[in-house]
């Protein structure tokens, strides 16, 4: 056997054990396609990553990410995960203040916010515009929403496959509850996203300040898998995604904070921000598990 250095990274919440776990295995070179792909169905978390040596002059490190059934070209936990788990074992960046990651998707820019959190720049959507009605139509059906529940649809897809949903409210978000026959039988990857209203902070398209909730929207993210329907705790594609379609549209202030895992018992906070050129989706990452696994 050989043992390689691992982490187990929470992202997205300041607390511990309150965002989404990424297992991180590095310097992974020597592994081959089919031990990762075990190891990640073992970890049984919603991503696995491995970190390898780049093989862009650019890139501080190459980047694998897994879930438990499939390899992905790009996810924003895993990345920004990833990236602490580089720095906290010793990484030092080319440029100083920035990581750049390879992956599938491309060189993906990870800066380090004042606060000291990670913020990922957003991938270019692989498919966006409108929504064919008969696929709305089957993800309505399969969320048990009536027809004016649902506000604006749009494909915001950066890999992973999603179908962005904005509805009434953060409170129909909250009490959504999936057909998992229906996800599964269509294989949806379906984002919602509600705003809070006069008890809450402003949501999209609303100026004013904040006046309860720490959060403007509230998202979740539903993943047909293995049958059934399955729930991401905080997803920073599906943010990077809605914030790629909602900002340029219009429809979304340049900054606001998305809560998200609320149902799982999770408290997810990502931070968005447009800087005028590209769009930032960022927040707290913690290293909770260190040691070494065996392969």
């Amino acid at each position: 056997m050989t043992e390689f250095k691992f982490s187990q990274v929470d992202v997205f919440s300041s607390a511990p054990h309150r965002g989404n776990p990424v297992a991180v295995v590095h310097g992974a070179d020597a592994l081959t396609d089919d031990q990762m792909a075990r190891f990640a169905h073992w970890t049984n978390l919603s991503e696995t990553t491995l970190l390898l040596s780049p093989t862009q002059e650019s890139a501080d490190y190459r980047l694998r990410i897994f879930t438990p059934d499939q390899e992905l070209p790009f996810a924003g936990h895993p990345t920004l995960g990833s990236a602490r788990a580089w720095l906290e074992a010793g990484g030092i960046p080319r440029t100083p203040g920035q990581v750049v990651q390879e992956c599938p998707a491309g060189l993906i820019t990870v800066v380090m916010d004042d606060d000291d959190g990670l913020s990922f720049g957003a991938p270019p959507l692989v498919r966006s515009g409108d929504v064919d009605s008969a696929t709305l139509a089957v993800a309505r059906q399969a969320l048990g929403l009536k027809p004016g529940q649902i506000q604006a649809a749009n494909w915001v897809d950066n890999g992973p496959g999603w179908v962005g949903l904005v509805l009434t409210d953060a409170q129909t978000v909250l009490r959504c509850t999936p057909d998992a026959a229906a996800f599964a039988e269509h294989d949806l990857r379906v984002g919602l996203l509600g705003a809070y209203g006069p008890n809450g902070r402003t949501g999209p398209g609303d100026q004013a300040g904040r006046t309860g909730h720490d959060a403007d929207v509230e998202v979740r993210a539903l993943i047909a898998m293995g049958g059934t329907v399955r729930e991401d705790p905080v997803t920073g594609s599906l943010n990077a995604g809605f914030a790629s379609w909602l900002i340029p549209a219009g429809l979304a202030p340049e900054e606001y904070v998305a809560a998200q895992g609320t149902v799982l018992g999770r408290e997810g906070r990502v931070r968005v921000r447009h800087d005028g050129q590209d769009i930032w989706v960022g927040g707290d990452t913690q290293v909770l598990v260190h040691g070494t696994v065996q392969f």
